[in-house]
């Protein structure tokens, strides 16, 4: 199993989705992951834009999943905005 870690950016058929499980937890079947989608109504703080190869996608926070970990191929890494995907998981679960 390739090691995922947290803020990686995966593919999952073609679907991108940025990791937002900690990798501290013991490994599970399935990861918990947010989508990047180019055209997607952003929220302020909510969904932030994510750059990946140049590309500005946006943090689809609200279509929160679990996906299985076998089907996924890390392409990326988003750890540069954590802060960002921190603050978005925090307005998702707080509303502020």
């Amino acid at each position: 199993m390739e090691a995922i870690a947290t803020y990686d950016i995966v593919r999952f058929g073609d679907q991108l989705m940025v990791v937002v499980e900690s990798d501290l937890l013991p490994p599970d079947t399935a990861i918990v992951v947010i989508p990047l989608i180019r055209e997607y109504p952003a929220v302020s703080k909510l969904n932030p834009t994510i750059h990946f190869q140049q590309d500005p996608y946006v943090l689809a926070t609200r279509l929160i999943a679990s996906v299985r970990r076998a089907r996924v191929r890390i392409v990326g890494s988003a750890k540069t905005q954590r802060d960002e995907i921190t603050r978005a998981v925090d307005v998702l679960m707080s509303g502020v």
